[in-house]
């Protein structure tokens, strides 16, 4: 009757030096980036490891206080004020519908630009305050962080894992200058699309000149957005000889939250690793009230909407065009909302303040998701096999959808000029026309079809660099070299110069000889 017991002991003495939980300073940004990096936060917590997490004082998302990790609020705010960011919603909302003029067009732009370079002003004073902060760093050095995990989107995760001399992994999609793949993998412009362009891989010559145009745009935005911050900071930090995105390219992991489901084909390196959906997971029951509405639609099915965190309302008209649509469908629809009650509101529809986003997706009446784009609803679409209607507003929204309808999965809306009529063909097209619901499938597929599930390889990995102190040989080197470098410009002048020079040298042979020759036959004639 010991037998069991002593064998048990032994399989845990066994396996305890596997369990030793790490130290992990956690830098996140606020919002739906938040949500996908606490799902990391809970599956290190629940594998043994000790988390820290740095917040500033106005965050909205991000709590003081969690039974997975311990925090520390910083003195200064990060610029994720939540009535600000509210504000500039309702701007960007309000600009989307004056029109598709070019001046439109370039008035999001710019309000877009400056939103994020107040961001990333205010983000760097924070954390020059901290670096001044001789108690405060010196509390940081003396817990003996393993690493710091951070999402690049802004920047000061990257600079404090620097100043602290720490491994650092990053939980990306963007960096503070794009897409995470443009900092740290080749990306031939003629293949590889710059996110806002709506481009796929397959480019005809103006399609090109279009990318090629978006890519001076880019640079363009990063000058005036990060490098009119970065380059001062960094300098005085970390000497003048730093440029600061040496800093993010020197990262032990990537992590990407994205995959070649959504990614078009393109070039990679070794550090980068895959891990989209890894927040997916099957869906749960759903509460007795809301399953017996689900199950009220028959064999009809239902419809879920929701825009995503931002944006928890919208302008009246619209809202009304909206629910006069959902009204003429024999579909139910349960949709996420908290403005003023539509007045053409039908009896099908449900309106709630917070929804199981994830358990809906993966209810099997589910037949559409309309959504606004970001990339986390996108993945649990996918996941599940859901087909989508999107209405994006800002930030990356716009291109994700466009992705998906390249994919035929997805009908894409301007938000700008839509009204009741073109939004109920949107939701028809999906419901009925049976190919957006198979390529979903298809996608849904080829997304599971893996060794391994996203989630567990993010933590391998992490896992990783905390055992072997970082992961240096998957890094490249090319980071370190100038741009005249990186494309062999010097080799290639080397070389011009060479073969000019043996030109040259033959040209100058040829015409001695030619000399000596004309010179001898007119000795010979005399």
């Amino acid at each position: 009757m010991y037998r069991p017991t002593l064998v048990a002991l032994l399989v845990l003495l066994c396996s305890s030096p596997l369990v030793n939980g790490g130290k992990v300073l956690v830098y996140p940004v606020d919002g739906s980036h938040w949500i996908n990096m606490n799902v990391l936060i809970e599956e290190l917590h629940s594998r043994g490891h000790e988390i820290t997490v740095l917040r500033s004082p106005d965050s909205w998302y991000i709590k003081p206080e969690s039974l997975h990790y311990k925090s520390i609020t910083t003195k200064s705010p990060g610029g994720f004020d939540k009535d600000q960011f509210g504000s500039f919603v309702t701007t960007m909302l309000n600009l989307r519908r004056n029109g598709a003029s070019v001046w439109t067009r370039l008035s999001l732009e710019y309000e877009l630009v400056e939103q994020f370079y107040q961001m990333h002003k205010m983000t760097l004073q924070m954390l020059g305050e901290m670096f001044e902060d001789t108690k405060l760093m010196e509390s940081f050095h003396n817990a003996k962080y393993d690493l710091v995990l951070t999402d690049p989107a802004v920047g000061a995760g990257v600079l404090l894992s620097h100043r602290l001399g720490l491994p650092l992994v990053l939980n990306v999609r963007w960096t503070v200058q794009g897409e995470g793949h443009h900092a740290i993998a080749p990306s031939p412009l003629s293949y590889v699309p710059i996110p806002g362009a709506e481009l796929t891989d397959k480019m005809t010559f103006p399609q090109r000149v279009k990318n090629i145009l978006f890519y001076f745009f880019t640079c363009f935005q990063m000058w005036y957005v990060t490098d009119s911050n970065y380059i001062q900071f960094v300098n005085r930090y970390f000497g003048k000889d730093v440029h600061y995105m040496e800093l993010f390219q020197a990262a032990d992991i990537w992590l990407m939250r994205n995959d070649f489901t959504f990614e078009f084909p393109r070039p990679t390196m070794p550090n980068i690793v895959y891990m989209a959906g890894f927040q997916c997971k099957p869906s749960k029951p759903l509460s007795t009230e809301l399953e017996d509405f689900v199950q009220s639609s028959g064999e009809h099915g239902i419809i879920v909407m929701t825009l995503g965190t931002l944006v928890a309302k919208l302008p009246e008209d619209i809202a009304e065009d909206i629910a006069a649509a959902f009204a003429q469908l024999p579909q139910k629809v349960i949709w996420r909302y908290n403005g003023k009650r539509p007045s053409t509101l039908g009896n099908n529809t449900l309106l709630l303040d917070w929804l199981p986003q994830n358990d809906l997706l993966g209810h099997p009446k589910t037949r559409v998701f309309v959504a606004h784009g970001g990339t986390n609803g996108i993945q649990e679409a996918i996941y599940h096999g859901v087909p989508l209607v999107g209405l994006p507003l800002m930030f990356d929204q716009q291109d994700n959808l466009f992705r998906m309808q390249a994919r035929g999965v997805a009908e894409v809306l301007d938000i700008g000029t839509l009204n009741k009529d073109n939004f109920l063909d949107a939701l028809k097209k999906v419901l009925y026309e049976p190919t957006h619901r198979e390529k979903m499938k298809t996608l849904s597929n080829l997304h599971r079809d893996q060794p391994m599930k996203p989630l567990d390889r993010a933590m391998f990995w992490i896992e990783f660099v905390m055992r072997n102190k970082g992961a240096p040989h998957l890094r490249t080197e090319s980071y370190k070299m100038s741009k005249i470098q990186y494309y062999s410009i010097d080799v290639v002048a080397f070389l011009f110069a060479c073969v000019l020079l043996v030109f040259t040298i033959f040209i100058y042979t040829v015409m001695f000889l030619w000399r000596r020759v004309i010179c001898r036959s007119k000795v010979k004639r005399e």
